[in-house]
């Protein structure tokens, strides 16, 4: 793996966990303008508890050593569950503004992922 590549790896894996740390503990705590928007789209306040604790638990498991295969499950659920809140903000005809955070996010799983050391990475078989 080329320095270069380390580089782009750490920063967008770094980024992707502060940034999915960040809005699960905002889910965490369920403030009202989460709940409101939680409500907005449709989905049962008691989502943004799952949503927290499987966002704090895939940033565990991307940034441990080892284990490749816990990290393509957090890095699939990453890529569900922001693609999953792009559509959502979509069908509930949201602004350009509310797609920001989930898109962001989701280029930074794909480059997260892509770029991932080959230690990191599942063997093929």
């Amino acid at each position: 793996m080329t320095k270069r590549n380390k580089i782009i790896y750490w920063v967008a894996t770094l980024w992707l966990a502060l940034g999915m740390t960040a809005t699960g503990i905002v889910q965490l705590m369920q403030s009202k303008d989460e709940t409101l928007r939680m409500s907005h789209l449709g989905y049962p306040i008691y989502l943004l508890t799952l949503l927290a604790v499987w966002k704090i638990l895939g940033v565990i498991a991307v940034l441990i050593p080892k284990f490749p295969l816990l990290k393509e499950w957090a890095y699939a659920g990453f890529f569900f569950a922001m693609s999953g809140a792009i559509f959502s903000h979509f069908a509930a005809g949201d602004s350009a503004k509310d797609f920001f955070g989930p898109a962001l996010l989701i280029i930074l799983t794909a480059i997260s992922w892509y770029f991932r050391p080959a230690e990191r990475k599942l063997v093929n078989v």
